[in-house]
């Protein structure tokens, strides 16, 4: 191979892929919280379900999709979990019946008060030191901004 057609495809090797280290970097981080979340009853999906609601109580499924970035496909069965360990209640809307409303129950409310070591937990467990950590966390916002979706149609 002649060094300019390896140039060529420099941008082809999976070092300089973006991509590849947001991608490893979610699975291991994923992988890091299970544990922590066992105790609690909880997986990843539904840790970001009770984050969310936590935050903002009595969410449409709608709305809790579009704030996870996650479609109802996904979602629903997440919510019938949570539901059947006694965290949320799903009604349908009273203004508009295609609607359905998640609220915590007692139970999901008082969950929230323990969960609160488990950011401490993790931040523990990475290699970042809190400049570094705001950092990034600033630059993975700006990737789901809504910039990338409406400039690449997504």
């Amino acid at each position: 191979m002649k060094k300019e057609d390896f140039e060529n495809y420099e941008s082809l090797l999976l070092d300089n892929q973006l991509c590849f280290p947001l991608y490893a970097s979610s699975r291991l981080i994923i992988r890091l919280y299970t544990p922590i979340l066992e105790p609690f009853g909880l997986t990843y999906t539904k840790y970001i379900v009770m984050l969310a609601l936590w935050e903002n109580d009595h969410l449409s499924v709608k709305d809790l999709g579009d704030k996870l970035f996650l479609d109802s496909g996904t979602l629903t069965p997440l919510l019938k979990k949570l539901e059947v360990q006694g965290l949320i209640h799903r009604e349908r809307s009273p203004e508009d019946e295609r609607n359905v409303m998640i609220t915590l129950t007692k139970k999901g409310q008082a969950l929230k008060e323990e969960a609160l070591v488990i950011p401490q937990k993790v931040g523990a467990c990475l290699n970042l030191n809190p400049e570094e950590f705001k950092e990034l966390h600033r630059l993975l916002h700006l990737i789901l901004k809504d910039s990338i979706k409406t400039k690449c149609g997504i």
